[in-house]
Parts: C-alpha cells; structure tokens; sequence
C-alpha cells in the first residue's frame, strides 16, 4: 500500500508550481512553446494555418511535459531507492532534509551562497532533433528536467528529499509525479492558450522576482516542519479549517 504524507503531496504541487512560476522559467515559456512546435507568429495569425499551429503547440507542449515527467519521476525513485536503503536512519534523515530544505530556502531568499549549486548546467539535446516533432518535444523536455539552473535547482532539490524521506521507490516517485503534475499544468494551460499567455505572461514577468521570495519562505518553513517533526500538524489544522468552514463531511465522500 502506499502511503504519502497529504502534506508532503501538497508541498510538492505547490513547489511545482513555484519551479513553473519561478524568474528562469515563466519569462521563456512561450519561447520553449514556439521552439518545440515549430510555430510562428504568422502561422497563428493567418486564419488558414492558425487552428494548425494551435494544435501543433498543444500536441508538443504535452510531449515536452511529458518528457520533463519522466525524468523528474526516474528521479523521485531514485531519490526513495536511497531513502530505503538507510530507512532505519529514517528520523534522522528527515531532520537532515529540513536542514538543507532550510538553506535552499535562503539561497532563494539571497541570504546565503552556494556556488557550486548556483552553477548553471545546460544540456544540449541532439541537432538531428527538429521542432514540430513530438518525439523532438519529448527529448527536449527530458533534456529541460536534466538542467540545472540557479533560481529552480533548490525547488527541485528540497523535493527530492522529500522524496528521500519517504523511504519507497513508488512513494519517492509518486511524489515527484505530483511536483511534476503541479508544473505541468500551469504550462499546458499556457500552450492551450498560447495567444493569450503569451501577453499575459509578457505583462507579469517583472513580478516574477517576488516568487523567490514566496518560494524562499515556502522552503523555509516546509524545512521547519520537517526538523522539528512537524509535518502532523500541518493535516491537524486542516482538519481543523475543513470543520471551522462546515467542510467536514466532504471527507465522508472521498
């Protein structure tokens, strides 16, 4: 059976959409879209070509997410294969993650400095990859999640040892499928309604910088939670809040 914390699940969507949300990736979304669909502007603005070019943005988008998943999931695994394999070090591995979920947190926040985590690593995919194709977008997206870049490499860290935390290989990587799952759907959204996103997109990226700071805090206090062992409270006050609001008996129906 498996069992994952609800808290840690809904850590690890809102840090997906944190990754999504974050200076280094909202700002060049439209730009990965237009790259792996092969679409211009004046195919979208052409009646005869733009239902086309809608559906060609849509189709790759899923690919390049669906790509990014895989990865991100292969990692979550690996991440609860490791977390197994010390399990009776369990108690004290958790305290150690909210550590250095601690310290992602401030390096979001700009308050401490790791160079070698602040590094930016790029990966190349293949030239004979061309946009337009799905299988281009899939390898893309792959290539995306295996990069490492300054302002999402803390999000992704403090999942992963999430992850580690949780001591199976299937909890480790169902929990990087719902970080996945949390980034996938703002950026889906985004190629369903490319047109639009991309002036709205345009419009907010000078605030883009006040999510590190909601993400620094956001990693502060999950790391919190994690060190003092916590993360029990968290489902307590939601209890708590469903009653207060007259939502208890949604749990009857789930």
């Amino acid at each position: 059976m498996i069992e994952v914390s609800f808290a840690l699940v809904v850590s690890a969507f809102i840090a997906g959409l944190l990754m999504f949300l974050a200076p280094c990736t909202l700002p060049l979304v439209p730009a990965y879209l237009a790259f792996i669909s092969g679409v211009k502007q004046s195919d979208l603005q052409d009646p005869a070509t733009a239902q086309a070019a809608r559906r060609s943005i849509l189709i790759n988008g899923f690919f390049f997410v669906l790509g990014f998943s895989v990865v991100f999931i292969a990692f979550g695994m690996l991440a609860g294969f490791f977390g197994a394999q010390i399990g009776q070090f369990r108690g004290l591995l958790t305290q150690l993650g909210g550590v250095f979920i601690i310290i992602f947190g401030l390096m979001m926040l700009n308050v401490i400095s790791i160079a070698p985590l602040l590094r930016e690593r790029k990966l190349q995919a293949p030239a004979i990859f061309k946009p337009g194709n799905p299988l281009s977008a899939f390898v893309i997206g792959a290539t995306f999640a295996l990069g490492w870049t300054p302002c999402v490499g803390p999000v992704l860290a403090s999942v992963l040892l999430l992850a580690t935390t949780e001591a199976t290989v299937v909890s480790g990587g169902l929990l990087l499928a719902v970080f996945s799952v949390g980034l996938s759907i703002p950026f889906l959204l985004t190629a369903l309604l490319y047109a639009r996103a991309t002036k709205t997109i345009a419009a907010i990226a000078g605030i883009t910088k006040f999510v590190s700071v909601v993400g620094g805090v956001f990693l502060i206090f999950i790391g919190v939670l994690l060190l003092t062992d916590s993360f029990g409270l968290t489902v307590e006050y939601g209890y708590k809040l469903f009653n207060f609001f007259g939502f208890e008996g949604l749990f009857d129906h789930l």
